[in-house]
């Protein structure tokens, strides 16, 4: 499990394509720290599981390169297809026990890719606009979570095909999203809860509904 708390922006060094997956190799160094073949990493709010990692001579003694392989299914649910070499990338490992929960609960569980529609400014804040999928919408709430590219961050307004989200300065510098354009894809993960709620509803309703059937 993550929270969406960034911890560094990693760079893509290669991509390494097949006919519909990839084998994505990142230099990080934060973040590669107790990170081994085996482990989870969230790359844009994509949980991937890390397939290799090769010291990196002459660098920090904590600078690595951590190898992804993408199948197609995450290939065609997320924005990972977009990458190149040079990328930036943000990089957040699983949250510890122990840790301190700084944003919300996320998985790594890609719902959908949106784009961005503008960006305006207002004093020291960026109001970004982003286009979502249809089936999203249900789960996007005013005042509520979100995950983009792996950031937490909070809904500020919501319409039928878009919402809005305000990035402080430290935001727009420690992660890629200062360094997004319209037009950009990005990865959206919804809050969880929702997710939970409506499938319990799903099947709790229609018992409900024929209860109140019998009773008439």
């Amino acid at each position: 499990m993550f929270t969406g708390i960034v911890e560094e922006i990693g760079t893509v060094v290669a991509v390494k394509s097949g006919a519909r997956s990839a084998l994505i190799e990142i230099e990080a160094s934060r973040t590669v720290q107790g990170t081994d073949v085996g482990d989870s990493l969230a790359v844009n709010g994509c949980c991937l599981t890390v397939v290799g990692r090769e010291e990196i001579d002459g660098k920090a003694p904590s600078g690595a390169i951590l190898r992804f392989d993408v199948v197609p299914e995450t290939m065609m649910r997320t924005n990972l297809g977009d990458l190149h070499s040079g990328s930036p990338v943000n990089l957040e490992r699983p949250l510890a026990a122990e840790g301190r929960f700084g944003g919300h609960i996320v998985q790594g569980h890609v719902d959908g890719v949106g784009h961005v529609r503008e960006i305006k400014r207002s004093e020291n804040a960026r109001i970004m606009e982003i286009a979502f999928p249809p089936t999203l919408r249900r789960y996007i709430v005013e005042k509520g979570s979100i995950c983009v590219d792996g950031v937490s961050l909070t809904v500020a307004s919501v319409d039928a095909e878009s919402f809005t989200v305000w990035l402080i300065p430290h935001t727009c510098e420690v992660t890629t999203l200062g360094k997004r354009l319209p037009g950009d894809r990005v990865n959206l993960e919804c809050d969880l809860i929702g997710k939970y709620v409506e499938s319990l509803l799903m099947e709790v309703l229609p018992e409900y509904v024929k209860s109140l059937g019998k009773g008439c």
